[in-house]
């Protein structure tokens, strides 16, 4: 379905293991609206949250998200072990897409890791909603997760539009010009670390 070409080149021997190193960017609003969607409607139809209390849950889980992301790129995305298998780990993980970034299929996140972040993301706050539960009714994590879901998916979305397309509006534009140093400047490769946002990369010192 997804052939090998000069702006995706083959990753692996395996004709299988190479068709499924490829995805496209349209899997993940197809993924995760109805994840986002199913937790606000449950949270306020079947739950009983007031709306209002799930739009703040919805915007808190959004900005823990953006820290996620920020986290993820600056430690984990651009972590080389210190081992013999150190330098394969990095490529397969996030150096494939600085090498070919102009690979469409190569962007987003696939859907078995995303789901696996979101899979450990939901137990994390299940185990605290359970820990909070005396103090706290632990409805609270279907708006919150929500929310990050929602960063998710704007994230990879935002990553996808800001290198195949051209944007138009100021704050498009400037996380565009943002993301491309960090991608081709040697200056910025440890740094401007956010995507879809350049907050966090003001709080930690590394937008510059």
């Amino acid at each position: 379905m997804f052939r090998a070409t000069p702006e995706s080149p083959r990753m692996f021997e395996s004709d299988f293991l190479d068709l499924f190193s490829r995805v496209p960017a349209w899997v993940v609003p197809v993924m995760y609206v109805p994840v986002v969607t199913g937790f606000v409607v449950h949270a306020v139809g079947w739950s009983g949250v007031s709306l209002p209390l799930v739009a703040a849950q919805f915007v808190a889980g959004w900005i823990v998200w953006s820290l996620m992301e920020y986290w993820l790129h600056r430690t984990v995305f651009h972590w080389i072990p210190a081992a013999s298998w150190g330098e394969a780990f990095h490529f397969y993980l996030h150096g494939v897409h600085h090498k070919w970034f102009e690979d469409k299929l190569r962007l987003v996140m696939p859907p078995a890791v995303s789901i696996g972040v979101a899979v450990v993301v939901y137990s994390l706050l299940t185990m605290t909603a359970s820990a909070l539960a005396p103090v706290v009714s632990p409805t609270w994590i279907e708006g919150f997760f929500a929310g990050i879901a929602m960063g998710y998916m704007v994230y990879d979305c935002t990553h996808y539009y800001i290198h195949h397309f051209k944007p138009k509006t100021r704050i498009g534009l400037a996380l565009r010009a943002h993301h491309n140093k960090h991608h081709h400047n040697p200056k910025f490769k440890d740094k401007k670390f956010g995507v879809s946002s350049t907050i966090w990369d003001h709080v930690f010192g590394t937008y510059e």
